[in-house]
């Protein structure tokens, strides 16, 4: 455990060297949350309501949603491995006295802290900013539960970008993977627009994946909606990380033979 600590205390201090990530990060957040506030200040210029939303709500759902995307910085994972892999250095992680998924978890991890604080400060600017009047559960019960869902969530897509980095071990360029996978999450999660707003069997297909579950529920639930989906969505989203775990097990076990890089 202490080998991970120390790796976690790493990626915080390199954060710290590379400032303008931060700041681009901080832009990017920006960008969104004016976009959703000229949009949907227009839609509802003329109502009050929109699939059961209104502007504080919808607003609120935008500033969360973002928060939580921000916080997802594991495609740095997949990037990682798969240059490491292509120019021969991989070699690097498998010389290291820890479990190579467990750097890269450690390593999301770090990166998580680091913005954390961050992105909330982020987003308590943008509230005063835009002066929106935050709708936002109050009780703590429900904070942990979403909290946990959150979490789950996060160690998802870090085992998603895990397995998709090494699927470069037998194909060379993993770049098209990549893109359809940030365009497809970019949507099926909510974060371009609530899911609520979407036919409903397409809704409700989606529940059936892990997806709907990383940011959209989340999101929804920290300001007080879809609370009976809770312990659906936990069920939902754990089936899917054992599933995963043991696709990468499978693809590591069988793939790895075809690893012929040299040096660290």
């Amino acid at each position: 455990m202490r080998k991970y600590l120390e790796i976690i205390k790493i990626f915080i201090k390199t954060q710290l060297a590379w400032r303008g990530d931060a700041v681009i990060q901080t832009l990017f957040t920006l960008t969104k949350i004016l976009f959703a506030c000229l949009l949907w200040g227009t839609i509802f210029k003329d109502r009050d309501e929109v699939a059961g939303f209104t502007i504080n709500s919808m607003l609120s759902y935008y500033i969360i949603s973002s928060f939580l995307r921000q916080l997802d910085m594991s495609s740095r994972v997949s990037g990682e491995i798969s240059q490491r892999i292509r120019n021969g250095t991989f070699s690097k992680y498998m010389v290291l006295p820890v479990n190579i998924q467990g750097y890269f978890i450690a390593m999301e991890m770090g990166i998580v802290l680091f913005y954390l604080f961050l992105d909330f400060m982020t987003s308590v600017l943008w509230i005063i900013v835009f002066r929106i009047r935050l709708v936002f559960v109050s009780d703590p019960a429900a904070l942990l539960e979403a909290a946990v869902l959150i979490l789950l969530g996060l160690f998802f897509m870090i085992q998603l970008n895990y397995y998709l980095g090494l699927l470069t071990l037998k194909y060379e360029e993993i770049g098209t993977f990549l893109m359809i996978k940030d365009n497809l999450v970019a949507f099926v999660t909510g974060s371009i627009i609530p899911l609520a707003l979407l036919p409903e069997g397409f809704v409700t297909v989606m529940k059936a994946f892990p997806f709907y579950y990383v940011t959209y529920l989340p999101s929804m639930l920290l300001i007080g909606r879809l609370k009976g989906e809770l312990g659906m969505g936990l069920l939902v989203l754990s089936c899917w990380c054992v599933i995963l775990q043991a696709v990468i097990h499978v693809t590591w076990h069988n793939y790895r033979i075809k690893y012929d890089g040299v040096g660290i």
